[in-house]
């Protein structure tokens, strides 16, 4: 099979997770060719089940012959601190896959490559993880495939080449990307361990979480509904509310009323959906962190 390169900025690669069908690499590697991607490496993650490492075989054969000259050949097994993982059954094991899926792309990422990554092989996990991972790490360019193939079904004669007349298709899946982009991808980029770009953007959206109770609580509010909202989320009830506040009952409900309309607003919310308890749920945390300026 002869392929052409067209003239790229960046090289591009193919990480495909594998399962036991070899021919979702080859596949999905022959129609990217023939889009005119300029692939120059493929990297293929596997586990250590025999019939996984079978298929892996087969796949490397493909490469070692004159169907693919001039693009390099790369397994990557998921492997653990004891040693590579036959199949996913513990948190330990997905750990491991989160770790080698996060390394090649980031890898990838560092050599300025353009990231194809086919999630159609394998475990369905290996897919979901997959996807974690391109959510973290990919940039503009960078694509998730899955492998749509007419008529095909596992099980089936194992053809590692369609024919002319024979279709499939590369369905691309949506990523969310940060769109911040370069400073953001940088930070990301730097980071060795997934773990630890989970638990930086777990702070950065808390903190982007504190930032907007915040603007609600100070620019939406009156100072006497601040007051109102704060007494509660601490659990008062209106009359409570209203004893400690020197107000009637009833002024504390007007009060509370317009709240839930405002916070209807900022939230999005159908009206009518907004009452106490969607309330306290938001707010609760914020009037209970520790240092938070009493008078909000």
């Amino acid at each position: 099979m002869e392929h052409t390169k067209k003239n790229r900025q960046h090289p591009e690669i193919l990480i495909a997770t594998l399962g036991v069908e070899p021919q979702v690499v080859t596949i999905t590697l022959d129609r990217l060719l023939a889009d005119g991607r300029s692939i120059s490496e493929v990297a293929v993650i596997y586990t250590e089940n025999p019939a996984v490492r079978q298929a892996l075989e087969i796949v490397a054969g493909e490469f070692a012959g004159p169907c693919y000259q001039g693009i390099s050949f790369r397994p990557v097994p998921v492997a653990s601190g004891r040693g590579k993982i036959q199949d996913f059954c513990n948190d330990a094991d997905l750990r491991a896959l989160l770790r080698t899926l996060y390394g090649e792309v980031r890898r990838a990422r560092q050599q300025d490559f353009i990231v194809h990554l086919c999630v159609s092989g394998g475990r369905k996990v290996m897919a979901i993880m997959a996807m974690v991972v391109a959510q973290l790490l990919f940039g503009p360019e960078d694509c998730v495939w899955h492998l749509v193939t007419e008529g095909w079904q596992p099980g089936d004669r194992r053809c590692l080449h369609l024919l002319a007349e024979e279709k499939a298709w590369l369905v691309p899946v949506p990523v969310l990307r940060w769109r911040e982009a370069g400073t953001l991808m940088r930070m990301v980029a730097g980071l060795e361990d997934p773990a630890e770009v989970v638990a930086w953007y777990e702070r950065l959206s808390c903190d982007d979480q504190e930032r907007r109770k915040s603007e609600f609580i100070r620019h939406w509010l009156t100072p006497a509904e601040r007051e109102v909202v704060k007494l509660a989320c601490y659990g008062l009830d209106n009359k409570s509310i209203a004893a400690r506040l020197y107000k009637k009952e009833q002024t504390v409900a007007n009060q509370l009323r317009g709240v839930y309309e405002k916070l209807r607003e900022w939230l999005g919310y159908p009206p009518g959906i907004v009452d106490r308890s969607v309330l306290i749920a938001e707010f609760a945390s914020y009037f209970h962190h520790p240092g938070r300026d009493d008078s909000t």
